[in-house]
């Protein structure tokens, strides 16, 4: 017997073809089951994370000429009376494509209650595991035609398989990780092994899970068996991790840096069906020399990420994929003794974009030296029932079902932003 860890470790560490599941059915009913009513075209979600926080005055909301407005000067961007921090110009030029909240205020000034508060959309004292929101979207949109692992994650450092995102969801919805953007191990199957061999081995691997199935919670074996299936899709997607077909003008538009190699991948992820995709950047914990900090980064973020909606345009995908920008606060507006910004989620800012989404627009606004929110401050509760809804999927209609306990998909005492809502 297996613990439901190790069942699952096979996807990030065992998905060799010896071990690849059949490919029929299992994603597209699971989608057709849960997504069917959102609309005829996949719904896809693309998750930016800047962890460490992001500080909003050099980036969607700079206060020029301030007490707090730090040396960078406001740009114009492409619709007339939007500016944004001069550190993202060609961002700048796909405003018409973005839609930027300024008056988000949470409560967690911490990182490691900030993070997952953020990514689960703070529900309300409910004493449960909440799911992160790519375990959630993973859950109610399904693999999509692709078959494909349905949530996505690629990020520096370590990959595996991170079974806690999915919660009290169950292993299934967890995230796949692509540490520093490379496959799991032993992507591809032995050419020792033949077809009828991996036929033959995954028959016996679907009798032994049916009779386990039979005296024991069927919970880790449909996880097991969603493993191995998502597994067999991607063997036959290696392509997407082969540097050799990356178009060389795709790689100098994104950027050769890490998080332009990332984002690459992730569109290359979306372009080939993946239902969410979550893509990392670290390093923005700016407690000293943040200016410095931002000037470093922020080019880099803005290469790559305007480089990701002005494809996502050009190709149509746009309409049918939202885009998120955030990190799990926003940074203060006082500049402390180390010249830096600390941590400070009173009055911050979210980009919010693509699918169900108004373009080249300003939700909300912070007073004149961006200390507090000068119009309707909105939480990650409120958040969460926008993208949803953005989604096509009813926040209030739909529950999750945690073992025969329904709990709302949103916080409950907030609501869908409607002036970000198309």
């Amino acid at each position: 017997m297996l613990s439901r860890r190790k069942l699952l470790g096979g996807l990030a560490a065992g998905a060799a073809g010896a071990m690849a599941g059949p490919s029929l059915g299992f994603g597209n009913l699971a989608n057709a089951a849960a997504g069917g009513a959102i609309g005829k075209k996949h719904k896809q979600v693309l998750f930016v994370w800047i962890d460490g926080g992001m500080s909003q005055f050099e980036s969607w909301d700079p206060k020029p000429n301030t007490e707090f407005g730090g040396p960078f000067r406001p740009i114009d961007t492409s619709v007339p009376g939007i500016q944004i921090c001069e550190l993202m110009p060609k961002t700048a030029k796909q405003m018409h494509h973005l839609c930027v909240t300024r008056s988000v205020s949470t409560k967690d000034n911490a990182h490691s209650s900030g993070v997952a508060r953020i990514q689960r959309g703070d529900p309300k004292n409910r004493g449960v595991v909440y799911p992160y929101f790519g375990s959630a979207v993973s859950k109610f949109l399904g693999t999509g035609p692709s078959g494909l692992p349905p949530y996505v994650w690629i990020k520096p450092l370590s990959g595996g398989f991170v079974y806690q995102d999915a919660g009290f969801l169950g292993p299934k919805y967890g995230a796949l990780a692509f540490g520093d953007g490379k496959p799991p191990e032993n992507l591809l199957r032995s050419d020792m092994v033949t077809d009828a061999d991996d036929d033959f081995r995954n028959l016996l691997r679907s009798q032994a899970n049916a009779r386990f199935a039979a005296d024991h919670p069927v919970q880790p074996v449909e996880a097991s068996d969603f493993v191995f299936q998502s597994a067999r899709e991607l063997m036959k997607r290696g392509d997407l991790f082969d540097d050799a077909k990356i178009d060389p003008k795709d790689r100098e538009r994104y950027g050769t840096h890490e998080f332009g190699r990332h984002m690459l991948l992730g569109r290359q992820m979306l372009e080939a069906g993946v239902t969410f995709v979550k893509v990392n950047s670290y390093g923005w914990d700016t407690h000293g020399d943040n200016f410095n900090g931002h000037a470093n980064l922020m080019p880099k973020f803005d290469q790559a990420f305007a480089a990701m909606i002005e494809d996502l345009a050009e190709r149509g995908m746009l309409e049918h994929t939202l885009v998120i920008c955030m990190s799990e606060f926003g940074r203060t507006p006082r500049i402390n003794g180390h010249i830096g910004r600390d941590h400070y989620p009173e009055a911050w800012s979210v980009l919010t974009a693509g699918a169900g989404i108004k373009r080249g627009v300003v939700v909300g606004k912070t007073d004149d030296r961006g200390v507090d929110v000068a119009t309707d401050p909105y939480d990650i509760g409120h958040l969460f029932h926008t993208w949803f809804s953005a989604l096509g999927i009813d926040p209030w209609g739909t529950e999750y079902d945690n073992g025969g306990q329904p709990l709302p998909i949103a916080h409950d005492d907030c609501h869908s932003i409607e002036e970000m809502l198309a």
